[in-house]
């Protein structure tokens, strides 16, 4: 374990002269944009754009601010895609108009939400009554034999809301759209008002499968905000508790994918491991998905989980995947589906596994490492299909399991927290969390009083920057391989 050195952060106040300027310079530079945050002050609407780059761990913000009454900022569309989304979603929930954006309809706004209404301005009162539907513009694909399959938004099982539009030939899928966001929950917005360390189990569930993620991401920003300094002991347990949530969500993974190319004995026995891990996350938290492990300040361990069996699980699961692979059925199905060029990952800013499975060596751990994690191996595949992505799922499995043996003869069962805190000077304060979850980077950054009421929370799921890969990646593809 090697010493962890604070970021290098930087702020600048721009004009809206200045911002794609200052923007091309840091694109130009390396650097990715990771949030894009509006915030309604006393007079005004204040855009943060936040750039990230590293190592070494680098962050810079630019911070805009507009008239309150006609909040219009110039549109970064042309220079990164990621912008693009940012800007409609803040235009939706805050009424900020990108000025020379290319596509600005509506992304997160439910078609029944009234018009005019802006639910994260601090001055949006009570939501009005639900208006008639906006109809969404889908492109019609015309043409000889081409026709229309119209799937969700209601799915079986347990799987989020989401309508997709086929257009197809055969089996072809000429073009794939999905609208996304019908159970958008307003979760940035439970966040302001209350004390920061009362908000923990809130983040906890912006991503039920990402528990950890989200609240680290979260305690790490809320940490910053508030000058906290993390004990050793405590960044080893999130650390660990961090790896055995990425390894039962890529276990899951690896036996859906299976499950989906008709292989149903090796989706039976992932299940059968991947509840051997809930299991023992729950004796580890207390919780099958490692709820209660990491808060502002700390982290607490109910028991240490045996790296013996760790490594066993792991074992057994490459075992599984061996045998998954040497069966041609599987390996064909898998092999030159569903295409991400490194490319098209690269314009669209896909992050984690999906990244890393077309070429894109990105991993928030050594990028913007919280813990320090000596030679981490990270897995990269170039050809960017379904058999690149599998293969990587299953490499970051036996990397987890590998920084498992390291981190947990190192730790003890209890509650680890912070000193005494060093406050800042009395004005409000802000800060970043930034932490590679199992599906890709996660992103939290929080504004804070000096009492540490929180004022704003914004979040960055790398599902965000994900979802639109998939009709990407499924041009040329049959719609048997959709799921």
């Amino acid at each position: 374990m090697t010493e962890v050195h604070p970021p290098s952060a930087t702020a600048v106040d721009v004009t809206a002269a200045e911002l794609p300027e200052q923007a091309a310079r840091l694109l130009g530079g390396g650097a990715r944009l990771a949030v894009v945050a509006a915030h309604h002050d006393l007079d005004s609407i204040r855009v943060v754009y936040l750039f990230t780059s590293g190592p070494p761990d680098q962050r810079t913000e630019l911070h805009l601010r507009t008239n309150a009454a006609r909040p219009v900022v110039p549109s970064l569309a042309a220079q990164s895609f990621p912008a693009s989304r940012f800007e409609r979603e803040m235009h939706d929930l805050y009424g900020v108009q990108p000025e020379n954006h290319p596509l600005p309809r509506r992304l997160v706004r439910h078609p029944h939400w009234p018009s005019g209404w802006y639910p994260m301005r601090a001055d949006a009162g009570p939501r009005p009554s639900l208006s008639g539907a906006e109809p969404f513009p889908f492109v019609t694909v015309e043409g000889p034999g081409v026709y229309e399959i119209p799937v969700g938004p209601v799915h079986a099982g347990l799987i989020e809301p989401g309508h997709f539009r086929f257009s197809v030939v055969g089996e072809t899928i000429l073009k794939l759209k999905a609208r996304l966001w019908y159970v958008h929950k307003g979760i940035e917005k439970l966040f302001e008002g209350h004390p920061a360390d009362q908000r923990v189990a809130l983040a906890e569930r912006v991503s039920g499968d990402t528990a950890v993620g989200h609240a680290l991401a979260y305690s790490l920003a809320v940490e910053d905000a508030l000058s906290i300094t993390v004990p050793a002991p405590a960044q080893r347990a999130r650390a660990a508790l961090l790896e055995l949530e990425r390894l039962h969500n890529h276990v899951a993974d690896i036996g859906a994918i299976c499950n989906d190319v008709g292989y149903g004995i090796a989706h039976a026995h992932t299940q059968r491991i991947r509840e051997q891990l809930l299991r023992l996350n729950r004796d580890t938290t207390g919780h099958r998905l490692l709820r209660g492990g990491v808060f502002p300040g700390g982290a607490h361990l109910l028991t240490v989980p045996d790296p013996a069996a760790v490594t066993a699980i792991a074992g057994d699961i490459a075992e599984i995947v061996a045998v998954a692979l040497d069966n041609t059925l599987v390996r064909d199905r898998l092999t030159g589906t569903a295409i991400l060029g490194t490319r098209q990952a690269t314009d669209i800013g896909t992050l984690g596994y999906v990244a890393r499975a077309s070429g894109l060596p990105f991993d928030a751990r050594v990028a913007h490492p919280h813990t320090g994690i000596d030679d981490l191996a990270v897995p990269v595949h170039r050809d960017g299909d379904v058999l690149a992505r599998f293969l990587v799922r299953a490499e970051e499995i036996r990397a987890s399991a590998a920084l498992l043996a390291a981190l947990l003869p190192t730790l003890t069962a209890g509650t680890v927290t912070a000193g005494v805190r060093q406050p800042r000077a009395d004005r409000p304060a802000s800060g970043v969390g930034i932490v590679e979850g199992w599906r890709g980077t996660v992103v939290h950054r929080v504004e804070a009083q000096p009492d540490g009421t929180l004022t704003r929370v914004k979040i960055v799921d790398p599902s965000f920057l994900n979802w639109p890969a998939l009709p990407v990646a499924l041009a040329d593809t049959i719609v048997p391989d959709f799921p």
